[in-house]
């Protein structure tokens, strides 16, 4: 198996939906605020907005790159594993299929966003311990913590900055 990496078009909205809602349904901290729909509508206004690259698993290793998306169109046979949502530096979503995590297509994905960006910025919830050692790993730095007060979800969240000099 090996990942492709390609904008999102709107056909992929009820996959990257689906993976959006899995993260919020599956995660025992997460509230349960939104529906599979409204899931579906966000993730579609975001890549109507062209903000969302998608990670394709396909069976054999192919060439196309986000730059090149020739042939790499969305195909019943390529399910969508992940996709990761930016805006400028800001990474507003990096979500990957819970049975399709560890295997590093959440890095590809990020690496993508690095290569394409000076700075990066981005929040993760406290509660999500995986999430702040993988942005750890990638080179991001802590810039605060607050208590959720200001976002959706009312979680502690934490605010990361990458390269790390730019938390400084």
């Amino acid at each position: 198996m090996s990942i492709v990496l390609r904008p999102a078009n709107p056909l992929d909205a009820g996959a990257v939906g689906d993976i959006l809602h899995r993260f919020e349904t599956e995660t025992p901290w997460m509230p349960k605020q939104h529906s599979a729909a409204e899931a579906l509508s966000f993730c579609a206004m975001m890549i109507d907005r062209g903000w969302v690259t998608v990670a394709e698993t396909v069976a054999e290793p192919v060439a196309e790159t986000v730059d090149d998306p020739a042939g790499a169109a969305p195909d019943a046979g390529r399910p969508i594993a992940g996709f990761l949502a930016r805006d400028g530096d800001e990474v507003h979503a990096l979500y990957i299929r819970p049975e399709e995590t560890g295997q590093g297509i959440g890095r590809l994905l990020l690496r993508d966003a690095m290569e394409r960006s000076a700075r990066l910025w981005l929040w993760t919830f406290q509660a999500n311990l995986g999430a702040q050692k993988f942005y750890l790993r990638e080179g991001f730095a802590e810039i605060r913590r607050t208590d959720g007060a200001d976002n959706d979800e009312n979680l502690p969240d934490i605010q990361y900055a990458w390269p790390a000099e730019a938390a400084a």
